[in-house]
């Protein structure tokens, strides 16, 4: 009996080994172990032997029931390994792989401008200013000497928040001028930022959208004047639109936040179905500005008997179309890649005044 199990033994962990795949392996254990496979029957035969015969020959047929049951797991074991190690290599992906040219990213002409706009105002010792798109009633409006009729306050131009729990309505701020108030009601003169952001207004053209890009500036100190703001605009015109020269007029407008306000226009042709600033007859305007309100500064708690300033405003979404041709607005925040990759920038050309700002 004894031999006849090491031959059985050697017989199917020999078989075992030389299983090639788990259907292979399966008919081994059916063979051994299964209802009607040969160490099954060997344990079958039990019941035909005397007490002394069955106590030894169960010991050792069980013996090789566990040990090629074990062979059966580890061997399973095993081909489950290589078939993973197989499938890995058929679906290796060489990430060191270089990155195709048409995945290429592109920087958004918006912020292509601000870092012109960013660029030219440092140049001139402005700085950077920053505040929430979600103002309230006396910074978006009231300290700005904007009246309770204006048309600016009413639903159908401002976005309106639900009331909070004592009445009061916030709103999504339509300018970024609230930044201007708070610079200058926690900074002390001589001031001097530009203020940069998203604006909110319901309006929807191809010119004008919900969301759009503003960009501000303020001066305050003790003594500047229309000539000064005129000579910021007059340098910053030419720098953004990389022209020797250009042709400026200020129309007499109105602003709440201003006294005396004024519209500004560069002289433009329009050749070819493209504008061309700084040369041509006709005039394009470009943006508002003005010297600050004297209720504006005692509003802001900066006294208009010693200081004085002038503040202008233009939409970063409209300048990017006069210098580098979108014809509709709305195209700007539709995250068309086709658009991008046509309209944007590569993202190491960083614009310098030295090194050009639209190369």
């Amino acid at each position: 009996m004894l031999a006849e199990i090491d031959a059985l033994e050697r017989e199917f962990v020999t078989a075992i080994d030389g299983s090639a795949d788990m259907a292979a392996l399966e008919e081994v254990r059916i063979s051994a172990l299964g209802r009607k496979g040969r160490i099954t029957e060997l344990l079958k035969s039990l019941g035909g032997m005397s007490p002394d015969e069955r106590q030894n020959a169960g010991a050792a047929i069980n013996g090789l029931k566990q040990r090629v049951g074990d062979a059966v797991a580890a061997r399973r074991e095993a081909l489950k390994s290589a078939e993973l190690d197989a499938r890995l290599a058929s679906e290796r992906v060489d990430v060191t792989l270089p990155v195709r040219p048409e995945t290429e990213g592109r920087i958004h002409p918006v912020s292509q401008v601000l870092d012109e706009l960013t660029q030219i105002f440092a140049d001139m010792g402005f700085t950077i200013a920053e505040g929430p798109d979600i103002e309230d009633d006396f910074h978006n409006f009231t300290a700005l000497n904007i009246p309770p009729e204006h048309p600016a306050r009413q639903m159908h131009d401002t976005f309106y928040l639900p009331p909070d729990a004592e009445g009061n309505r916030k709103v999504l701020r339509t300018h970024t001028s609230p930044v201007q108030v708070r610079t200058m009601r926690t900074t002390e003169p001589p001031i001097r930022i530009i203020v940069p952001g998203r604006t909110y207004r319901s309006d929807s053209d191809m010119t004008h959208t919900p969301m759009f890009h503003q960009v501000e500036g303020l001066v305050i100190d003790r003594e500047s004047h229309m000539g000064h703001l005129k000579g910021v605009l007059y340098d910053f015109c030419k720098a953004f639109f990389e022209v020797e020269h250009v042709k400026f007029r200020f129309r007499p407008s109105y602003f709440p936040f201003t006294e005396p306000s004024a519209e500004v226009d560069i002289g433009c042709s329009y050749e070819g179905g493209q504008i061309r600033i700084g040369e041509g007859d006709d005039w394009l305007e470009i943006l508002g500005c003005g010297m600050v309100n004297p209720r504006v500064l005692e509003m802001c708690d900066v006294d208009p008997s010693e200081y004085q300033g002038f503040a202008w405003g233009m939409g970063l979404d409209r300048i990017a179309m006069l210098k580098y041709g979108p014809p509709d607005l709305r195209a700007f925040f539709e995250s068309d890649l086709r658009w991008l990759k046509h309209y944007g920038f590569v993202p190491m050309a960083v614009p310098t005044l030295a090194g050009g700002l639209s190369r």
